[in-house]
């Protein structure tokens, strides 16, 4: 048991079982013990790699989205760029490079990223300075506090942190998964009295089994309501990237990951990543419930493609040697294939009152004809 699962087992034990949103709260957020107290989870050293470790062709295309999502919006003089969740900043790194071959964007926007952990925060500091945009850079704690302007946003795996919870079916019921403590003290799975409002269940739960799981993601919906609230009011555009599902329906996606492998999810509480997979259809409801507008949901794939990563690693392979053209093959492979990431990874688009939705310009999920991205 570590020092955060002692201190939750201690928590059980007083107070009776622990609902999973709490408990991935406290895992992944504990000031102390928590998993994003470490500045060592993402990389080939660390437990995960995300896609802009894999090429930096990925952070430089959604650069070119943010300044296609940019001349949608009407070109601003004054935007806020943000993005969700930065990590180590290699994303934000590769999209401010991209926003400097622009130079009429890099002119309007500020930077705001929204992070929690002071050990990443202090990594994105070397990022920022390294790219020149250090003075006009802000962090915040949540979405609430961006400033009062029109928003450009990206939130690149992100969105499968926040916490969910899970109900199990029971006979006509489904009761609520927790943590309970076993015989030997040790964190087990548990059912909890509350049960969940048949109305927010999809179609269909009649004839799941016994033992079939629900996830409802209040968390995330509540996040994204906000964003949509902002994007309606004062215009702009948001990019969500994240493993999950275009159709909401039932099943278990709620996983643990540490060393590059999948773990136990109550084995060792502060020292895996917790994650689920997103529901992008509940969120594209919420969208439509929050005066936002949504895009069709694609395939990472799908996106990437449109957006010219097969130009871009073209045009970085052209003068390369047969090693760098095979590492570039390998890694547009790896982002967009359907048995890899292509697949399993799906991107939405919102967008704001202030954009506008002819068709033509929303979503910008291609690069405009004046946007070369071949260039260096």
């Amino acid at each position: 048991m570590t020092p955060l699962g002692e201190r939750i087992a201690r928590r059980i034990a007083a107070a009776g079982p622990m609902p999973l949103a709490e408990y991935m709260a406290i895992c992944l957020n504990d000031p102390k013990d928590g998993y994003y107290a470490r500045a060592d989870t993402i990389g080939a050293k660390g437990d995960f790699i995300t896609a802009p470790e894999v090429s930096q062709m990925f952070g430089e295309l959604i650069g070119v989205w943010c300044y296609a999502a940019w001349h949608a919006m009407g070109r601003p003089a004054k935007v806020a760029l943000v993005e969700a969740g930065p990590g180590k900043g290699t994303l934000l790194g590769d999209m401010l490079r991209a926003a400097r071959r622009f130079p009429d964007l890099a002119g309007a926007v500020d930077i705001h990223l929204i992070e929690a952990s002071a050990a990443m925060i202090e990594r994105q500091h070397k990022v920022i300075a390294d790219s020149h945009f250090d003075a006009r850079a802000h962090w915040h704690a949540s979405i609430s506090e961006l400033p009062e302007l029109p928003t450009i946003l990206v939130a690149n795996e992100f969105l499968d942190v926040l916490p969910i919870r899970q109900y199990a079916k029971a006979g006509n019921v489904w009761h609520e998964r927790c943590i309970g403590l076993g015989d030997s003290g040790s964190l087990v799975w548990s059912s909890g009295p509350a049960l969940i409002d048949p109305s927010l269940l999809p179609p269909g739960a009649e004839r799941e089994p016994d033992g079939a799981v629900f996830e409802l993601a209040p968390a995330r919906e509540a996040w994204v309501a906000t964003l949509c609230e902002r994007l309606a009011h004062h215009g702009g555009m948001a990019l969500l990237i994240d493993y999950g599902h275009a159709e909401s329906g039932y099943g278990d996606t709620f996983q643990a990951v540490r060393g590059h492998a999948h773990a136990d999810p109550l084995g060792e509480p502060g020292l895996a990543d917790l994650t689920s997979h997103v529901d992008f259809a509940a969120l594209a409801r919420i969208a439509a419930a929050n005066g936002a507008n949504a895009s069709a949901i694609v395939t990472q794939g799908e996106f990437l493609i449109a957006m010219g990563l097969l130009e871009r690693a073209g045009t970085l392979g052209a003068k390369a040697d047969e090693v760098t053209r095979q590492r570039l093959q390998g890694e547009v492979e790896r982002l967009a294939h359907p048995d890899r990431m292509g697949s399993l990874f799906k991107v939405l688009a919102l967008s704001g009152s202030l954009v506008d939705k002819t068709g033509s310009n929303f979503p910008p999920f291609a690069a405009p004809a004046a946007i070369d991205v071949r260039g260096s």
